[in-house]
C-alpha cells in the first residue's frame, strides 16, 4: 500500500463518528479510533512494516536531526562493501548520510554497523536507488538500520583552546612526513607537486601566518584529485577542523570561507564532511589522533590509524590537522 493509500485509510477511521463505531460494535467489527491531534504525524513520521527486522547502529549526532526528523526520500550516492551513503533532500539543499560498516572509517555523517565488512550485512545498489531517511530510520534496499546508540564527532578536549604536547607534536610529524625528510618534500598522490603546486602555497601561507593567503589555496584544492573525497579537499578539511578544535580566533571565518568554494566544485560527500569539519565534526580516526596530542590516549596508534584511512585521505587530513597546528602556534606567538 502506498503512503498516500496509508494516511487516506488512517484519516478514514479518525473521522468515524459515534453513530458509526457503535454500529460497528454491534455487528462485531472492532474499531480503533485515534487522537486527531496525531493521526497526520504518524503518516509522516512511520517507519516502514520491514522494521521489525531493524538492524541496530551506533549513529553520528551530526545527523540526528535527519534521523529523527520526518521520512524523506533519498537515493544512493554509492554502495560498497563497507558503505552505502544516501543523499537526502533537506531544507538547505541536500545531505549525505553513511551507513557503515564497523571496520570502516568513523565518519562524523554515519550510522556504524556492529558488524564487519566481511560479513557482507549492506545490500549492493546501484546509484540512484531509492531510499528512506528519517523516523528514527534509515530504509536502503531490504535493509533497515535504527540508532540504538549515539556517539557525538566533536572530540571532547580539555579546553577551548588545548595545549598540544611538543613530543606528540614532534611524533606526527615524523610519522606523517618520514624521518629525515623535510616538510617541503612531502606530496600527495593526485596533487600538484613543486614549488608552484597548491601544497607549496599552503606552506607558505603557513610560514607567514598569513590566514588569508591560506584561504586563497583553497581555491586550489577544492575539489582537486580523485575519488569521492578528493585528496585536496580531505587537506582542507584537516585544516578547517583543526582550526575550530584547537581554538583559532578566525577559525569560523576560514571554515565558512572555504566551504562556500565547495558548491560545484567537488563531490556530495566531500561537500558534506567538508560542511561537518566547518562545525569541529571529524572522524574517530581523527578525534584520536587529538586526544593523543593532548595526553589523553597513546598518540602512535592514533596516528597509524588515521594515516591507514583511505587511499590519500588519512594523510590528507593529517596534514591539514599539521597546517592548523602550525597556524594556531605562529597566531598564538604573534
Amino acid at each position: 500500500m502506498s503512503r498516500w493509500g496509508e494516511g487516506q485509510q488512517m484519516r478514514t477511521i479518525d473521522h468515524t463518528t459515534t453513530t458509526e463505531r457503535g454500529r460497528a460494535a454491534r455487528a462485531g467489527v472492532p474499531t480503533i479510533p485515534l487522537p486527531r491531534s496525531s493521526a497526520h504525524e504518524t503518516v509522516r513520521t512511520a517507519a516502514p512494516a520491514r522494521t521489525a527486522g531493524a538492524v541496530p547502529s551506533s549513529a553520528s549526532t551530526g545527523i540526528a536531526d535527519l534521523l529523527r526528523g520526518p521520512v524523506r526520500p533519498a537515493r544512493v550516492l554509492m554502495s560498497a562493501p563497507a558503505a552505502v551513503y544516501l543523499q537526502v533532500p533537506t531544507d538547505r539543499g541536500t545531505d549525505v548520510v553513511g551507513v557503515l560498516t564497523s571496520d570502516a572509517a568513523r565518519l562524523p555523517l554515519g550510522c556504524i554497523l556492529f558488524r564487519p565488512s566481511n560479513g557482507r550485512p549492506l545490500v549492493a545498489l546501484p546509484s540512484g536507488a531509492p531510499a528512506e531517511v528519517g523516523g528514527g530510520r534509515i530504509v536502503v534496499g531490504d535493509l533497515v538500520v535504527r540508532a540504538a546508540a549515539w556517539w557525538d564527532p566533536r572530540p571532547r578536549l580539555p579546553s577551548p583552546r588545548p595545549a598540544l604536547l611538543p613530543e606528540g607534536v614532534r611524533q606526527l610529524r615524523t610519522t606523517l612526513y618520514g624521518e629525515g625528510v623535510p616538510h617541503s618534500a612531502f606530496t600527495l598522490p593526485g596533487l600538484p607537486a613543486g614549488p608552484g603546486g597548491p601544497l607549496a602555497a599552503l606552506r607558505g601561507a603557513v610560514r607567514r601566518a598569513d590566514l588569508d593567503a591560506a584561504l586563497r589555496t583553497a581555491v586550489r584544492l577544492i575539489g582537486l584529485g580523485p575519488g569521492l573525497t578528493p585528496a585536496g579537499d580531505d587537506v582542507m578539511a584537516g585544516t578547517m577542523a583543526g582550526l575550530v578544535l584547537l581554538g583559532h580566533p578566525a577559525a569560523e571565518r576560514f571554515a565558512a570561507g572555504v566551504y562556500s568554494l565547495a558548491a560545484g566544485r567537488t563531490t556530495e560527500l566531500s561537500r558534506a564532511l567538508l560542511r561537518h569539519a566547518a562545525a569541529g565534526h571529524v572522524s574517530g580516526e581523527y578525534a584520536a589522533v587529538l586526544q593523543g596530542l593532548v595526553g589523553e590516549r597513546p598518540l602512535g596508534p592514533a596516528v597509524e590509524g588515521l594515516l591507514a584511512t583511505g587511499s590519500t585521505s588519512g594523510r590528507a587530513m593529517a596534514l591539514g590537522l599539521c597546517t592548523a597546528i602550525d597556524l594556531v602556534d605562529r597566531t598564538t606567538r604573534r
